[in-house]
């Protein structure tokens, strides 16, 4: 996490035009406003975790950043954000709805479309931008709760908020590979945390419920995969669902649900093998973190799959550049 501006170090002729410079250039095309005479003090900093961008904003100047319409056809990522406030009380504006966020809550916005978000007071924030693809939710599910708040009281939130201030604190102690999968940690509680928030606000049609059912048997087979006895019968019963809804819900991803355990495994065994931090670890060794022991039939698979042995992929992943 670097500092990309803290105002005392700037003349104070020349901090309204870098201050709006870096919050354009970290956050996107933005709108930035102070009311009045206010003079503007504060902190800017930013930084990499994985493929999420975690920024953190500290300012006593009550003022707004506003995304507009023309802004947005000008520059339009596809891309969510999600805004903790470690403290203070920012106001997020988005689709009609107006949510002031107490100290620990978050809520996601839609970098597509327009928002405010405004100070009146002191803040210390904390935002990650997210990229679409890797919201694994509907997305007329995620657009009925943004500016929603999602509290650090109970279920995922409790665990999703928390992380996401550590995470924001504590962004450059992290070693690159473990920025990497602490990601998908982040990730993986911000979607269970939304999920739960969805249905505590609409009563879900048919298909969005089995949508979030299928997201939540799809982080219970993330979290299992080292076991051995990780099944379709575990995974239903595990969710007070017959087997046979089970392999339907599977059905509308053109999948089973063995080859989704099959195909996660592999993937976890993959990035494993590319990854510098366990060049050392025996192939073996991690296939059988994976539950695949039997290295000649998880040879097979992997070279099927990925079109190289194992070993020769990670020679190929870990080769020295030139």
């Amino acid at each position: 996490m670097g500092i990309l501006i803290r105002t005392r170090d700037v003349p104070a002729a020349r901090r309204y035009d870098e201050w709006r410079s870096i919050v354009c250039d970290t956050l996107g095309p933005l709108d930035f406003r102070i009311e009045g005479d206010a003079p503007l003090r504060g902190e800017i900093s930013a930084g990499q975790l994985g493929p999420l961008g975690v920024g953190r904003v500290q300012t006593s100047t009550p003022h707004s950043v506003h995304r507009t319409p023309g802004l947005i056809r000008h520059d339009n990522p596809d891309l969510y954000r999600v805004v903790l406030a470690i403290s203070g009380r920012p106001a997020l504006m988005q689709d009609g709805r107006s949510t002031q966020l107490k100290r620990g809550e978050f809520a996601i916005y839609d970098f597509g479309r327009p928002y405010e978000l405004a100070y009146d007071s002191a803040v210390h924030l904390a935002i990650f931008g997210l990229p679409r693809a890797m919201l694994a939710l509907p997305f007329d599910s995620i657009a009925k709760l943004t500016a929603v708040p999602i509290t650090p009281d109970c279920g995922a939130g409790a665990l999703a908020a928390p992380l996401l201030r550590r995470v924001a604190l504590d962004l450059e102690t992290y070693q690159p590979a473990n920025a990497a999968r602490l990601s998908t940690v982040v990730m993986d509680l911000v979607t269970m945390a939304i999920a739960e928030r969805v249905e505590q606000i609409e009563t879900l049609s048919e298909g969005s419920r089995s949508r979030t059912l299928l997201l939540r048997i799809h982080t219970f087979i993330e979290q299992h995969l080292g076991e051995p006895d990780l099944a379709p019968g575990t995974v239903a019963a595990a969710h007070h669902v017959s087997l046979r809804y089970l392999h339907r819900l599977f059905e509308t991803q053109d999948t089973t649900v063995a080859a989704w355990i099959r195909h996660r495994r592999l993937e976890r065994c993959r990035k494993d093998l590319a990854d510098p931090a366990f060049h050392n670890v025996p192939v073996g060794v991690i296939a059988s973190r994976y539950a695949l022991p039997d290295s000649a039939h998880f040879s097979r698979l992997f070279r099927r799959t990925y079109g190289l042995p194992p070993a020769e992929y990670r020679r190929t992943c870990l080769m020295p550049p030139g």
